[in-house]
C-alpha cells in the first residue's frame, strides 16, 4: 500500500458514496435479520421485515459487486506516512476480508431463500428466474453458512468502525479518505 502524506487526495465522492450507502444498508439489515425470526411476532410484521432483508440483500450484493469493480478500476488513495506498514496491511486484509463476507451472506441468503422455495419479491418483479433449485438440502446448508458467516462479519465491521475510529480520533488524515461526499 502506498503512503502519503495528509494532502493527498480522497476516495473518489461516488466511492465514498457507496462505502456509506453499503454501511448503512449492512447496519440496518443486521437487526432486521434478527426480529424477524422472533416468535410471537405478528405475521404481518415478521412479513414485511422478511421482504425488506431479503431485498436488502440483493440490492447489498449488487452494491458490493459494483464496489469491487469500481475499486479495481479507481485504486484507493494512499495512505498517510504515519501509517505503519503493519497497519496497511491490517486495513487492506479487513478491506478483502469485508467484501468476501458481504458476498457470502448476500449470496448464501439468496440460495436459502430460492433453494427454500420462496420469493425475492424484487427479482420476480422483473422476472428474474430462481439461479438455484429448490432443495431442501441446499436451503439447509446455505442457512447455515449464512447463520455462520454472521459473526466474523460482525467481528470485522466492529474492527473496521473501531480503526476508523481510532483515525478519527488521530486526526491523521485516514478517516477523512472516505469521509461521505457530502460531508467535509
Amino acid at each position: 500500500m502506498v503512503m502519503a502524506s495528509r494532502t493527498d487526495l480522497k476516495y473518489p465522492a461516488s466511492s465514498r458514496f457507496l462505502h456509506w450507502v453499503v454501511a448503512v444498508m449492512v447496519i440496518a439489515t443486521m437487526p432486521v435479520g434478527v426480529i424477524m425470526q422472533q416468535q410471537g411476532l405478528a405475521r404481518p410484521t415478521q412479513d414485511l421485515l422478511f421482504i425488506l432483508h431479503k431485498n436488502g440483500g440483493v440490492i447489498i450484493l449488487l452494491l458490493v459487486v459494483l464496489r469491487i469493480l469500481w475499486r479495481l478500476a479507481t485504486p484507493a488513495p494512499a495512505l498517510p506516512s504515519s501509517v505503519p506498514a503493519w497497519q496497511a496491511k491490517v486495513a487492506k486484509t479487513v478491506q478483502v476480508a469485508l467484501y468476501t463476507l458481504l458476498v457470502i451472506m448476500a449470496v448464501s441468503g439468496y440460495v436459502r431463500v430460492r433453494a427454500g422455495g420462496f420469493p425475492v419479491e424484487m427479482l420476480d418483479a422483473i422476472g428474474m428466474p430462481a439461479l438455484v433449485p429448490r432443495s431442501e438440502a441446499l436451503a439447509e446448508q446455505a442457512k447455515s453458512i449464512h447463520a455462520t458467516a454472521r459473526f466474523p462479519l460482525v467481528t470485522l465491521i466492529v474492527l473496521h468502525v473501531a480503526a476508523a475510529l481510532k483515525h478519527l480520533v488521530a486526526r491523521d488524515g485516514v478517516f477523512g479518505h472516505i469521509w461521505p461526499p457530502l460531508g467535509r
